[in-house]
């Protein structure tokens, strides 16, 4: 492996996620862009399943960002309590509001659009747009952050540099997939305090199982 290119090696990684993982796919649950805005909100520092449990009430409730928008931050947030911050209600509910008065209650689909919408930056709107929309776009989070850096498919030190490294290192038709194959990997194997890389089956093509503990620094 020491004579292979960056980009031999990207693409056996690649082939082997893909092998691994053929059946990823996002863990929240939603069936619009609208569902899918909130329930990413709801999702950063809280888990898939617990943002699952409080989403059903959300929607019932408030199917449509009319009807959030109608509401208030202190009417919503003991619904997503359990989801942490109160401030994910403040933003859902000024984001419906915006989605109301400029977009004529639709959820826009493109990143500027996006990312004037309160509480929403660049990791959400891409699974807005990825997921809700069908757009190629690769979003960041931490276990792509992290696996990502790890395995050498990036160098970076902010997602944003992270999502411009992958979108190069990753042909864009597989950029939503390979957002899924990192997430899985990170959880599975990859984990953040202990990877467990001598079952892992990248370790021969990994930057950090080759001695690079740069790459754990900026995970």
């Amino acid at each position: 492996m020491k004579n292979m290119t960056q980009q031999e090696k990207n693409r056996l990684i690649l082939e082997e996620l893909r092998r691994l993982y053929p059946e990823a796919g996002p863990a929240l649950n939603f069936s619009n862009p609208y569902e899918t805005l909130v329930a990413t909100i709801l999702s950063a520092q809280c888990t898939d399943q617990r943002v699952n449990q409080v989403t059903p009430a959300v929607f019932r409730d408030f199917p449509d960002p009319a009807a959030m928008a109608e509401t208030s931050p202190e009417v919503l947030y003991p619904y997503v309590r359990s989801c942490g911050f109160k401030s994910k209600a403040v933003n859902i509910v000024n984001a419906c509001r915006k989605i109301v008065s400029d977009f004529g209650g639709q959820v826009p689909d493109t990143m500027e659009a996006l990312t004037s919408l309160p509480g929403v930056g660049r990791k959400t709107a891409n699974v807005v747009l990825a997921f809700a929309f069908g757009k190629n776009a690769i979003p960041v989070d931490t276990h792509v952050f992290r696996t990502a850096n790890r395995l050498g498919l990036a160098e970076a030190d902010t997602p944003e540099k992270v999502e411009k490294q992958l979108q190069r290192a990753i042909p864009e038709e597989d950029w939503s997939k390979a957002h899924h194959w990192l997430i899985w990997h990170g959880r599975r194997v990859c984990h953040s305090q202990r990877p467990d890389c001598e079952n892992c089956t990248l370790r021969s093509l990994c930057r950090l199982y080759g001695g690079d503990m740069s790459a754990d620094r900026k995970a």
